[in-house]
C-alpha cells in the first residue's frame, strides 16, 4: 500500500559494502530526496565505506558499523528511531541477525540469485528482462511512490579531499601540466585482473598522446600499481594504497577518463560523472553491474566460458583466463580514443 503523501518517511537504508555496491545505491537515494523533500533518510554501512555517501545531500546522516561492533549493539541503535521504511539493500544472511533483533517494516529486493546461477553453471540465461542493480534497489521502496530518473550514481566529494589530491599530484608531477588519465588496475578477485603486462604497454600508449596517467586502486593493489608506474614511463605515477576513497574520488574528477576492470572505483568515477573504459572478463552485463546510465564503453569477448563466477575467483576454472589475457592494449586503447571522442 502506498505510503501517505501528507507524511515525511523516516528511512534506514542498509547496505554494508562494498564500494559499487554503496555508490549504486545513489540513484535511489537521490529519487527519495525528490519525492520526498523532508525525508530523513539514515545509512548505515561499513565505518571504512562511510566517506562514500557522507557528503551526499540525500542523505541526512550516516552510521558507520565498526569490526568490533556486534550485531545487538547494532540492532539497539536501530531501535532508537522509529522508522517508516527500512530498506534491506545488502540482503541475504548477513542481515538476518539484524532484522530479527530491530524489528520493524523491513523491505527487500530481490537478487535473481536463481538466473544468475543458471547463467554460471548451464549458461542458460534465465533474465527474462535487464534490470540493472540500481534499479533492483527501487523493489525495496515501492510503498514510496518513487520514479527512476535515468541518471548515473552520485559521489560527493569534501573540498578538503580535492586540497590534498592537488597536493598529492603536484608531488607526483603529473596532471598538473598534461591532461590525465586514471587507471585501477587491481580488484579483490584475480580473474578480474587484466595483465600487468597489457597494463604496461597500455600506458606507454597513452603517454606518448601528451597525456599523463595516474594508477588508482587500494593497499592490496599497491604493489601492481608500483610496478605499472615504473615500468611506464616518467609520466605515469601511482597512488594506489596512498589515497582515502574520497580523495580517489577527487583524483577522478580531474581526469579525462578512467579504464578499469569490473571494480568500485569504475563506480566512483560514473558517480564523479567522468567517461570510464571498462573489462569485463568473469562477469557479464545481466549481473547488473554495468557501469549505470553513464558516459561508458565496455570491453569484453564473447566467450561460451563467460560467466564462470558471480563475482570473480582466485583462479580460472579453465586455467587459460582468455577472457581477460584476449583483451589486448590496443583493443582498450582504441575505445579510450572513440569514448574521449565522442
Amino acid at each position: 500500500m502506498p505510503y501517505n503523501i501528507f507524511l515525511s518517511p523516516d528511512i534506514l537504508v542498509v547496505r554494508f559494502g562494498s564500494i559499487g555496491d554503496i555508490l549504486l545505491t545513489t540513484p535511489l537515494l537521490r529519487a527519495i530526496r525528490t519525492k520526498w523533500p523532508g525525508a530523513r533518510v539514515t545509512f548505515l554501512t561499513k565505518r571504512q565505506y562511510v566517506s562514500l555517501v557522507s557528503d551526499n545531500p540525500n542523505v541526512t546522516e550516516v552510521f558507520g558499523i565498526a569490526p568490533q561492533d556486534t550485531v545487538r549493539g547494532i540492532a539497539s541503535q536501530v531501535r532508537t528511531v522509529k522508522y517508516t521504511h527500512m530498506l534491506d539493500l545488502q540482503g541475504g544472511l548477513r542481515t538476518v541477525p539484524l532484522r530479527l533483533m530491530a524489528r520493524g517494516p523491513w523491505y527487500g529486493f530481490s537478487h535473481r540469485r536463481v538466473a544468475r546461477e543458471l547463467l554460471i553453471r548451464f549458461k542458460h540465461n534465465g533474465y527474462h528482462e535487464h534490470v540493472p542493480v540500481p534499479e533492483r534497489y527501487f523493489e525495496a521502496a515501492s510503498d514510496l511512490n518513487l520514479e527512476v530518473d535515468g541518471g548515473p550514481p552520485e559521489f560527493f566529494i569534501n573540498p578538503s579531499a580535492e586540497d590534498k589530491t592537488a597536493a598529492w599530484l603536484a608531488r607526483a608531477g603529473v596532471g598538473t601540466k598534461r591532461p590525465l588519465v586514471a587507471i585501477a588496475p587491481g580488484a579483490t578477485h584475480a580473474t578480474k585482473r587484466w595483465p600487468v603486462q597489457h597494463w604496461i604497454k597500455l600506458v606507454r600508449q597513452i603517454a606518448n598522446t601528451g597525456a599523463d596517467v595516474v594508477a588508482l586502486g587500494g593497499p592490496g593493489d599497491s604493489a601492481m600499481g608500483a610496478e605499472i608506474a615504473a615500468r611506464g614511463g616518467t609520466h605515469v605515477a601511482s597512488a594506489a594504497g596512498d589515497l582515502s576513497l574520497q580523495e580517489t574520488g577527487a583524483v577522478l574528477k580531474r581526469a579525462a577518463a578512467l579504464i578499469c576492470g569490473d571494480t568500485g572505483v569504475m563506480h566512483m568515477a560514473t558517480g564523479v560523472g567522468i567517461p570510464v573504459v571498462a573489462m569485463f572478463g568473469p562477469t557479464v552485463r545481466q549481473f547488473g553491474f554495468f557501469p549505470y546510465n553513464a558516459h561508458a564503453s565496455v570491453v569484453e569477448r564473447n566467450l561460451e566460458c563467460r560467466p564462470c563466477s558471480r563475482h570473480g575467483s582466485d583462479a580460472c576454472p579453465l586455467q587459460h583466463h582468455l577472457c581477460m589475457r584476449e583483451i589486448q592494449p590496443d583493443m582498450v586503447f582504441a575505445t579510450l580514443s572513440r569514448t574521449l571522442a565522442t
